[in-house]
């Protein structure tokens, strides 16, 4: 079957290599992005965390020259994701992310961020009951930027009022979330309650166990909800110690993702053609189906918010086997992948 090209809303990283790293080279961006076409992904949007702003500016300015540099960047990459610092310092909601660098959301940070970029900055993720979100989802909008919340112990109020004022997705939804919380008003059910959100979900059964998917797709609606992978440096490579924006994570033998002898998530190992796949065996979703929100949904997303233009041609093509692995990979009219077995 032949399919469009996937596209992955947040990647930090991938096949040992890491995009939060300020001295980011063309080559290791054309190593991690080949790695990605073998997966079927056609384009993403590279995201960068939390970090103070002169680390997020030189982070920046190394990703962006490294894609402007690179064979396949310009290609592969239409624009960046800004995971943070407007997120929630609490524990439970900050994961992995160094709450000391956590501010209340400041547009005109990522207007200085965005100014010196050859790329635009296309999604940023808040935690929208942070003082100044709505005013900031605004703006955002207004520059044509998607806002998605996340890292958030937003209730259903503040949701609300978030999308009001322009927010459309959700970041890995039932994840960045403390353990304990309202039965009914928390983050997770305020925001699978607001139709104006498409919602993004990591589905390697570690982040979202499969049942637990199942309601939030069944709730969400397939058509409004977007599979992502949230991966790290550590994926596609095997177990081990790989860097993740100054910090060492390890990739578990179950392909977890943490910082060593730390319970939170950092990340994952996670490909996007297995959480097509995932999908599909898990039975929460057809193949089409799930393909759709691995490719088509995440730029029909970005284009409603006015972030990017859905760029047919752009966008590659996919060629599966009857057993939903990747075969060939189709981009800029050339095949730059092919299974050879």
């Amino acid at each position: 079957m032949r399919t469009t090209g996937l596209f992955d809303l947040q990647v930090n990283g991938f096949a040992g290599v890491d995009f939060n790293d300020a001295a980011l080279i063309p080559d290791a961006l054309d190593h991690a992005l080949e790695a990605m076409l073998a997966t079927g992904v056609t384009q993403c949007l590279p995201t960068l965390i939390t970090a103070s702003r002169d680390t997020l500016r030189a982070r920046f300015q190394a990703l962006d020259a490294a894609v402007a540099n690179s064979r396949l960047g310009l290609l592969m990459v239409p624009g960046y994701h800004l995971e943070g610092p407007f997120l929630n310092p609490a524990p439970g909601f900050r994961g992995c992310h160094p709450a000391h660098d956590m501010i209340a959301p400041e547009i005109a940070l990522v207007e200085a961020l965005r100014k010196s970029l050859r790329l635009p900055i296309a999604l940023v993720t808040i935690a929208p009951e942070l003082d100044g979100s709505e005013a900031f989802i605004a703006a955002a909008k207004a520059l044509g930027i998607a806002v998605a919340l996340g890292h958030s112990d937003a209730r259903a109020a503040s949701v609300q009022r978030a999308s009001a004022a322009g927010a459309s997705l959700s970041t890995h939804l039932g994840n960045g979330v403390a353990h304990l919380g309202h039965k009914f008003d928390n983050p997770i059910f305020a925001q699978l309650a607001d139709d104006a959100l498409m919602a993004c979900f990591i589905a390697d059964g570690i982040h979202v166990p499969a049942h637990a998917l199942k309601v939030m797709l069944r709730a969400k609606g397939i058509d409004r909800s977007i599979l992502v992978t949230d991966a790290v440096a550590g994926a596609a490579v095997p177990p081990g110690l790989y860097p993740f924006a100054g910090m060492t994570v390890e990739r578990g033998a179950d392909g977890a993702v943490r910082e060593p002898g730390a319970a939170h998530l950092a990340g994952s190992a996670l490909t996007l053609d297995q959480a097509v796949r995932n999908v599909v065996q898990w039975d929460l979703a057809g193949f089409e189906d799930a393909v759709a929100m691995a490719s088509t949904q995440p730029r029909t997303a970005l284009a409603q918010a006015g972030a990017l233009s859905v760029d047919r041609a752009r966008s590659g093509d996919v060629v599966w086997n009857a057993d939903h692995f990747v075969k060939e990979v189709i981009l800029d009219g050339k095949v730059m992948f092919r299974l050879h077995k």
